[in-house]
């Protein structure tokens, strides 16, 4: 696999040398050829032979990679400028010898194709057989084998009792403890009963901090973890204690390890004696009893019914199993002994593969040498055999699961980004490398390798989070240190200071409080010159790196730049600078920051994300020769406009670039809309004197016909904004605030975009009394927002609009047409009109009435509205009713 992954990753790099418009080294033709040659045989090999001769081929990809891009640094910093020829030809002679070294590994590798025989590559090749998604029903949280369990949680949850009520699920690893919380956690009548619902993640490695900013941020709308970031730990415990007190919550703490966590939180949870309950999972029988006396509900394995039932909609959905396979797939589905983890995995595995009886009856032969095993040990040998028979080309991506923290909430858009900027990815003619790292994603969801966070999608239907299980976290751990592929130091593992100076990728996560240790990891780090990858998750300032060959840098604490004597960052954009093969920099930002001309020198830089709130980066327009850019995401960047165009110099065209975020006063014109015409995401935003010709320029904005999302906020007094500009059609998400549109435009202009299917209206994006959309307008949206669009008292709509409505103080009545959507499944309302909130009550007792008990209410105000108990008498089974202070 690591060998896979290095050929891949040498083969990218020697392509965007290849097409670069201006590359820092050029490479010899013929040995580019020779190259290619030995790395696109080397690479179908080991599809099919994946196991020999890896580590030779690992060693020449790496020698080929490290020479090329120790060559560009060289060039880049002006090593030896007076002798480049020689320089040159040093390069020209050890890449000879690593192509001689390929050589010689391939007619090899020629040798035991010849030898091996034919079944043995049919059996590998059969992994990767059907590469369509599966039927929803078979890719869903199931509680199959648990639904007594279910009733009799939520029984206790919503039972007469009012004293506060711990409550535990307990089983092992893989059982199913988190699937049965969350469909309880999700319940509408769950969501119905209690004023506040949060759901925190403790782990073993837990954070009181991270618990409490948690529980804040999933009870109220207002909180957000930039405004807690500030706060003490006790202080956060006093916010929590304060908005739980007097209400009816429910918290879930999942994955408790130990009750020293526990210990903790529990003085910043109010006893109100009506009814509210803590429901945690945990792997521990003795934990459960020390914290409710008694063992809680014990999770047990599946019966081989149950796990027959499980295993068939794992691996065909709603389709009836073959004959001819039923018999061979109950015997593998009793081979998993019960565990739904282990059934879903294969199952994932034998969706994917093609249904023949001897491909399942191989699967059969190798587990059962494992089934005597006991618990986590039996599983992870379950895992690993999915694991080997998983296509090569995933296998990289898989294991890279493990280079994040235990029960982390990962955004798929970054692990994406990682990925591409990682080399994983075999590039696929007609196909961005985006849509590539998408497509392999899809398959390990598939395959349940790694989880969707269900609750957390994006309106498209795409996954926005994903989680991986902790065992298969393990797996990934285990895995990669077999095969070198990545480190992730613990203060417990003897080695981990060691693997710092041997590996090439290194994650270092918050699971130490222990200074010496932190302190031993930064030295170890400024000190190495081996890792390509750095993922920094630990407290304390990363410091500058030696890494010259560093091509990815993550840093999730706050960055406080060293200022030079003139109150610019010359000391970080200078170390920052000296890594010149980055691909991917993340890095939080605490001061302004202005980069020079030369970060240029960034040649192959794709993702640029810098963090930090109302700081203001200012680019040089030598960013608009970065070709390699494909993501720029800033809270605030000054773009400067592109050079001017020189007669003997070619335009550089950013067809790379995808994502363009957080610019001020953007300047839409016809040199700008030419050099990125491939961008996806745009947000903008105006402020200040030169916000006018900005705001003029945005009658361009058509002519960028693969824009898809776009946000746009003006900060000044009202000015008209739509004049003379069109969207897109290709645009499928809009959010607009302060742009003081009248209604009638929002109808004519935007109404009818064709794949629009999110609108978000801020605070007044829109003015006037009355909204009237035309019949047909809207064709494709799914999700409407408005929030403090404060004049807005009437609105007429038909069945094309779904709403969520917030600050609307005078609108008097949602339109009854809304009920008749029939896809729509809920609407929020928050600090709406009486008049309005009555209007929703009819919708949603009209549609219980017709049989449509999918449709869920919400409406969020405050005491003052309550008043005599108004909205409380309103409260039903699809209508719920939350309070909120002022």
């Amino acid at each position: 696999m690591a060998a896979y992954a290095a050929l891949v990753s040498v083969m990218y790099t020697i392509d965007q040398i290849q097409l670069h418009p201006s590359p820092p080294i050029s490479l010899d033709q013929k040995q580019v050829e020779s190259l290619t040659e030995n790395i696109s045989f080397l690479q179908d090999f080991l599809e099919v032979f994946p196991h020999d001769l890896e580590s030779r081929i690992s060693h020449a990809a790496h020698a080929a990679e490290d020479l090329i891009e120790s060559a560009i640094v060289d060039r880049i910093h002006g090593v030896s400028k007076s002798n480049s020829e020689g320089n040159d030809r040093d390069l020209f002679k050890d890449l000879e010898q690593v192509i001689k070294d390929m050589d010689i590994i391939k007619k090899e590798a020629m040798e035991i194709k010849l030898k091996k025989d034919d079944k043995l590559t049919r059996r590998y090749s059969m992994a990767q057989v059907g590469s369509s998604r599966l039927p929803s029903s078979a890719r869903g949280n199931t509680t199959v084998g648990f639904d007594d369990c279910l009733t009799e949680i939520m029984d206790k949850l919503t039972g007469q009792q009012s004293k506060r009520l711990i409550i535990p699920i307990v089983g092992m690893g893989g059982i199913g403890k988190t699937t049965l919380a969350r469909n309880v956690y999700v319940n509408p009548l769950i969501v119905e009963y209690f004023d506040i619902c949060a759901w925190v993640t403790i782990s073993q490695d837990y954070n009181v901090r991270e618990i409490l900013t948690e529980v804040l941020v999933s009870s109220s709308k207002h909180e957000s973890r930039d405004n807690l970031n500030g706060k003490s730990e006790e202080e956060l415990g006093e916010n929590v204690y304060k908005c739980l007190c007097g209400r009816r919550y429910l918290i879930v703490m999942d994955d408790m390890w130990n009750s020293k966590a526990w210990d903790k939180l529990k003085v910043y949870l109010p006893n109100n004696n009506n009814g509210s309950r803590l429901l945690i999972t945990t792997r521990l029988s003795k934990l459960a009893f020390h914290l409710m006396g008694s063992n809680g509900f014990e999770m047990k394995l599946l019966d081989e019914d149950k796990s027959w039932i499980l295993f068939s909609q794992k691996v065909f959905g709603e389709e009836v199993c073959p004959p001819e396979l039923e018999e061979i797939g109950k015997k593998i589905a009793k081979c998993c002994k019960g565990l739904p983890l282990s059934i879903a995995v294969i199952g994932g595995l034998l969706a994917k593969s093609e249904r023949t009886r001897q491909y399942w009856e191989y699967i059969a032969k190798n587990l059962n040498p494992i089934v005597n095993l006991e618990d986590d040990a039996c599983c992870l040998k379950i895992l690993s055999m999915s694991y080997t028979d998983l296509p090569i080309h995933l296998k990289p991506c898989f294991l890279y699961m493990g280079v994040f923290p235990e029960d982390d909430e990962i955004r798929v858009s970054r692990l994406i980004k990682l990925w591409v900027a990682e080399g994983f990815l075999k590039p696929i003619s007609g196909k961005s490398l985006e849509v590539v790292a998408g497509d392999y994603f899809n398959d390990l969801i598939d395959r349940n390798l790694i989880l969707e966070h269900k609750w957390v999608r994006g309106y498209s239907g795409k996954t926005k989070f994903c989680k991986i299980h902790d065992l298969l976290r393990d797996l990934c751990l285990r895995e990669a240190r077999k095969e070198n592929f990545f480190c992730v130091p613990t203060e417990n593992s003897p080695d981990s200071l060691q693997c710092i100076n041997t590996q090439r990728r290194i994650a270092v996560h918050p699971s130490t409080s222990n200074e010496e240790y932190s302190y031993q990891l930064l030295h170890g780090l400024q000190s190495s010159s081996i890792p390509r990858s750095v993922i920094w998750n630990l407290q304390g300032h990363l410091p500058s790196l030696n890494c010259r060959l560093l091509r990815v840098l993550e840093d999730h604490f706050d960055f406080m730049p060293i200022m030079g004597p003139f109150g610019k960052d010359e000391y970080f954009i200078k170390d920052i600078l000296q890594l010149v093969n980055l691909r991917y920099l993340t890095l939080n930002v605490r001061s302004n920051l202005e980069f020079p001309s030369s970060m240029c020198l960034l040649w192959n830089l794709q993702t640029l994300i810098l963090k930090g709130f109302d700081k203001l980066v200012i680019a040089p327009s030598e960013i608009w020769q970065m070709s390699q850019l494909r993501h720029l995401q800033v809270r605030k960047l000054c773009l400067p406009d592109p050079p001017s165009v020189e007669e003997d110099k070619p335009v550089v065209v950013l067809r790379n670039l995808q994502t363009l975020l957080g610019i001020k006063n953007f300047k839409c014109g016809e040199d700008v809309v030419n050099r990125i015409p491939n961008i996806k995401k745009l947000r903008v935003f105006y402020e200040g004197p030169d916000e006018g010709s900005g705001r003029e320029s945005l009658i361009n904005l058509g002519r960028l016909t693969k824009l898809e999302s776009f946000f746009c906020t003006f900060n000044s007094t009202e000015m008209p904004f739509l004049q003379n500009i069109t969207f897109p059609h290709s645009l499928r998400k809009l959010t607009l605030e302060e742009t003081f549109l009248d209604w009638e435009e929002m109808s004519t202009t935007i109404g009818s975009l064709p794949l629009l299917q999110v609108l978000e209206l801020g605070s007044n994006a829109c003015k006037g009394h009355k909204w009237e959309p035309v019949e047909g307008q809207f064709c494709s949206l799914k999700f409407l927002q408005i929030y403090g669009c404060y004049d807005l008292a009437y609105w007429m709509a038909d069945k094309s609009n779904f709403p969520r409505l917030y600050n609307l103080r005078h609108l008097e009545k949602v339109p009854s047409g809304i009920g008749d959507i029939p896809t729509l499944r809920s609407i929020e309302l928050y600090c709406c009109t009486r008049s309005a909130v009555i209007s929703v009550k009819k919708i949603a007792d009209e549609q219980e009435e017709v049989g449509n008990v999918d449709l869920q209410v919400q409406v969020t105000d405050n005491e003052y509205k309550n008043a005599g108990g108004f909205l409380d008498r309103l409260a039903s089974r699809n209508f719920r009713v939350k309070i909120v202070s002022d």
